[in-house]
């Protein structure tokens, strides 16, 4: 494994369609499992700074608990507006863990 990337559980704690909140290198994210494949992005909506974590995913999409704001979890572009943008963290998963490279590139 790479030094860049860090255990952030295992696959099977993560439910289908779960959004798990966690803080991995002083980064607040959130790890989403959608068709089974596993995603990781920013936990703040930049609209207002509601944490993602009680969102809910749809079509790839999370979207935001406070105002329905809708990021693509592949991309973490805005659904309206795609200069709008969470952050995303590159994500894999390894005999039954999940990792991410939890490194800020902004």
């Amino acid at each position: 494994m790479s030094a860049d990337f860090t255990l952030a559980l295992n696959y099977d704690q993560l439910e289908e369609n779960g959004i798990k909140l966690l803080n991995l290198n002083n980064i607040s994210l959130v790890v989403v499992k959608y068709k089974g494949e596993v995603f990781s992005l920013n936990s703040r909506c930049p609209h207002m700074g509601c944490s993602l974590a009680k969102g809910t995913v749809k079509d790839y999409f999370l979207s935001c608990p406070c105002h329905g704001w809708s990021f693509d979890i592949r991309t973490g572009e805005y659904k309206v507006n795609k200069n709008i943008k969470l952050e995303t963290y590159q994500t894999k998963v390894e005999n039954g863990n999940i990792f991410v490279k939890a490194v800020s590139e902004f």
